[in-house]
């Protein structure tokens, strides 16, 4: 029994000193390489579109020459790498750091619009949640803020006014919502809200004809008039004033003629 144990522990210290063994030769030696080398290895696999290889190799620029010119493009092009894998939050972390440290920098408008860019393509439709849509929109905004002749303020404007059309359909869908099941003050304010703060967005004639439409079913007759104006003059063309049109005059018949009349009296108030 005493010879088997003695067997047993010999086996097990040997066991350990093979896996040791074998863990010290699969360990990478660090091997310390100019700045500009490595930066061009990260550089061809990044143009080899190998995104995710590439990431840690311009971080190791950084990692081995923090106070070169090469580790500052590096920073920045590492987050670009993220953002081609669409690690999103790896790429605004590193984006964040850039700017932090690197705010005089020529660069540091395209940091900005990237950052930016990275909340825009976490857009989702609009039955869902709208965050990262306000997160792009406030990120947008800034570029233009900041850098309003960049060449990077003209897209950050258009992909504004995209932001903005996007929550206004968020405020669509739900005020839908609340006229079908007839929760009609709900669905006015969420309306209300598409033409009081996104003025400029395609969803403003249908919000003007909603509004027309919960007004009037409420019996606010006032109310639904001045909407119906602000229809007809701003959208004189629109199916949505047609509809409008059609719903408060009882269609072409003449058996509303009372309802035909005040409504035909808001195309010559303008």
């Amino acid at each position: 029994m005493t010879s088997f144990l003695r067997a047993s522990r010999f086996a097990g210290c040997l066991a350990l000193t093979l896996l040791a063994a074998c863990s010290d030769k699969e360990e990478t030696p660090y091997v310390e390489r100019p700045a500009e080398t490595i930066y061009n290895d990260a550089m061809n696999t990044l143009l080899a579109r190998d995104y995710f290889q590439a990431a840690p190799l311009f971080e190791e620029v950084e990692r081995q020459h923090p106070y070169s010119s090469w580790a500052t493009k590096a920073q920045l092009m590492a987050a670009y790498s993220y953002y081609q894998q669409n690690q999103y939050d790896d790429a605004v972390i590193a984006l964040e750091r850039f700017i932090d440290l690197h705010p005089a920098s020529p660069d540091v408008a395209y940091a900005y619009y990237m950052k930016a860019l990275c909340y825009y393509e976490q857009i989702v439709d609009v039955g869902r949640d709208q965050r990262m849509t306000s997160q792009a929109l406030t990120a947008f905004d800034e570029v233009v803020r900041r850098f309003p002749d960049s060449k990077y303020a003209r897209d950050a404007r258009l992909k504004i006014d995209l932001a903005n059309d996007h929550l206004a359909g968020k405020q669509m869908e739900i005020g839908r919502y609340y006229l079908t099941r007839g929760h009609y003050l709900a669905a006015i304010t969420r309306f209300r809200k598409v033409v009081d703060d996104y003025q400029t967005t395609t969803h403003v004639p249908e919000a003007l004809h909603r509004l027309t439409e919960a007004y009037y079913t409420l019996g606010l007759t006032a109310e639904a008039e001045k909407a119906a104006a602000v229809l007809g003059h701003n959208f004189p063309g629109s199916e949505w004033y047609q509809d409008s049109y059609a719903n408060l005059t009882g269609g072409p018949g003449s058996e509303n003629r009372e309802k035909k009349g005040w409504f035909g009296r808001l195309r010559n108030i303008f």
